[in-house]
């Protein structure tokens, strides 16, 4: 009698369980449907609350994590995603779009490898499954641009990087490591507001990912925001103290800040060596760093200029914009360099760069100036034939003139070859026409100032080189060259 009530017991107590289950089964159901009737109208959030709601009913049940994992999949929450369908083929190893699935969320956060595996699954289970083979072969892709990747990063083709990156993450849109690599790449080719944007969208989502926060510094690095730069490479070790491209270019960057400054300091204080030695040490610290080397090139100029080594200041302004061709001081300190050493359609050309880019009035009158001065180059040079400077006083062109009349007066070279004496007569003229424009004071205003000279009755054609030669020695009874020795005359007034 007591086992039989006992019995009763037990099947007191089954019954209601089994009736519990079926009911929990029924309304998992339920949810399921609702869940599907709001994934078909794209209401995933919808959707996922319901399947999640057939789930805690039914735990057991490989679908229901299947269809939330399609759910997190359209939400872009792939790494739950995952979670989801590697549970469903836990449950259920024959549930082929668990697999596909689970292999989905691998290759859209960039692990191909592990996405291989799970259509080669699915493929076991239906190799008829068009589906798996495509997604397959999709993995397989990845995979060789992986590889293509890492070899041109080698080579520094960070073009050709970037390509491979935009191919591969059209199947792994999720995946950081491939956003990581483009960014880094578009930063080394400079292409800084893509990187930055590629880097800030990742750390929206993960604060803490040292690899955004490198590329972060690396932008603002080479756009030469050094000291900016440093503090998020510091923030990058901080997460991962064993970040070996971080502590590199935190080095680079102290070390690049430091001299920099160490040299505009020297230059200040006028030591202009020190500050040549300190600006070439800093161009030897990263060379991929284009702005901030380009500046330190043109700071090397400015005290070539100053120690006048015009070429060689020349030589690094070049060099500075191309680096960075739209780096106007680099124009304007060549353009002057130019001016120096009297290559004024160079200067001119600078010049011309600058007031295209920067419209001021300033840069007009420089344009004007070199402009001016190239007019000028193209006419007889009467200081250089004289051999004064521009500056010369009234005597010293007298002085001028009187040594260089008599050096190539035609009867000084009446023994001479035909070709010598044409020669000496053609110099003769020029020295007596130089002579004439520049002791006449109103002459010389105007062409130091570039007019024209024969405006105003100055017709050059007009002037008798021997007149001027007269007027300038006097004496009534003329002058004469004699011998005095092999080679050598004097000249005397009779």
């Amino acid at each position: 009698m007591a086992a039989a009530a006992g019995c009763d017991v037990v099947m007191a107590a089954t019954e209601p369980e089994l009736l519990h289950d079926e009911e929990a089964k029924r309304e998992a159901e339920s949810f399921k449907e609702q869940g599907n009737a709001y994934y078909a109208k794209k209401d995933y959030n919808e959707a996922y609350n319901y399947y999640t709601k057939a789930i805690d009913m039914c735990p057991k049940n490989a679908s229901y994590y299947g269809n939330r994992a399609a759910t997190l999949m359209m939400l872009g929450r792939f790494r739950e995603a995952l979670g989801d369908a590697q549970q469903s083929v836990r449950l259920d190893d024959s549930f082929v779009r668990g697999h596909l699935r689970e292999g989905k969320c691998h290759l859209s956060l960039g692990n191909a490898m592990a996405a291989c595996r799970s259509f080669q699954r699915a493929l076991e289970l239906d190799h008829k499954n068009a589906q798996a083979q495509q997604e397959f072969k999709n993995a397989n892709a990845v995979i060789e641009y992986e590889k293509i990747a890492e070899t041109d990063f080698e080579k520094r083709d960070f073009r050709k990087v970037v390509f491979c990156m935009d191919r591969a993450l059209e199947f792994a849109p999720a995946c950081h490591r491939f956003k990581i690599l483009k960014a880094e790449c578009l930063a080394m080719l400079g292409r800084y507001p893509e990187a930055q944007s590629v880097a800030s969208d990742i750390l929206r989502m993960d604060s803490t990912n040292a690899d955004a926060l490198y590329v972060r510094g690396l932008c603002l690095y080479y756009e030469d925001c050094i000291e900016k730069a440093v503090q998020f490479f510091v923030q990058a070790l901080r997460m991962a103290p064993d970040h070996e491209k971080a502590c590199v270019a935190c080095r680079n960057a102290k070390a690049l800040k430091a001299k920099k400054e160490d040299g505009n300091k020297a230059f200040k204080e006028g030591n202009y060596k020190l500050a040549y030695e300190l600006y070439t040490e800093a161009l030897g610290i990263d060379p991929n760093n284009i702005k901030t080397n380009a500046k330190l090139y043109c700071n090397r100029g400015t005290v070539n200029s100053k120690l006048r080594k015009l070429d060689d200041a020349i030589e690094d302004c070049t060099n500075a914009v191309k680096l960075d061709d739209t780096y106007i001081k680099a124009y304007l300190r060549r353009a002057q360099c130019y001016m120096d050493t009297e290559q004024y359609e160079e200067a001119v050309r600078d010049y011309e760069k600058v007031y295209q880019t920067e419209k001021t009035k300033e840069h007009k009158q420089l344009l004007k100036n070199a402009q001016l001065e190239l007019k000028k180059s193209k006419r007889k040079d009467y200081y250089k034939i004289l051999g004064v400077d521009k500056n010369a006083s009234e005597d010293e062109i007298k002085k001028a003139y009187r040594k260089r009349a008599l050096m190539h007066h035609p009867d000084r070279h009446s023994g001479a070859s035909a070709e010598v004496q044409k020669e000496e007569e053609k110099k003769f003229k020029e020295v007596g026409e130089a002579f004439t424009i520049l002791s006449d004071p109103k002459k010389k205003t105007r062409y130091d100032s570039g007019q024209d000279l024969d405006e105003e009755g100055m017709n050059m054609g007009d002037f008798d080189a021997n007149n001027i030669f007269k007027a300038f020695f006097g004496g009534p009874g003329g002058f004469s060259f004699e011998a005095s020795g092999p080679g050598n005359f004097f000249f005397q007034f009779g």
